[in-house]
């Protein structure tokens, strides 16, 4: 693993620690759903980042896959925000 490797992975990790927090924290329902998604954004890079790391395709497909249900899933989130339930 290469040193830049390893700065990308501490910068994911401490970002995500940091949205983790906003999570728990936020004072809001939106800020909860827009640090959810920002969480799921960053575990899209970490697999991206596997797949150039590792050399394997596989986390690619992975990385795609989870990107497409975090779509619906923020859709479902902002649709349930909206009418307020």
């Amino acid at each position: 693993m290469k040193t830049v490797d390893l700065v990308y992975l501490a910068l994911l990790t401490i970002a995500t620690i940091l949205m983790v927090y906003r999570l728990v924290k936020g004072p809001d329902t939106p800020n909860r759903a827009m640090a959810l998604d920002t969480i799921t954004t960053l575990f899209i890079a970490l697999f991206v980042l596997f797949a150039l790391i590792f050399d394997r395709s596989f986390y690619m497909d992975v990385a795609v896959v989870y990107a497409i249900i975090s779509f619906v899933g923020v859709l479902v989130v902002a649709r349930f925000i909206e009418r307020g339930l």
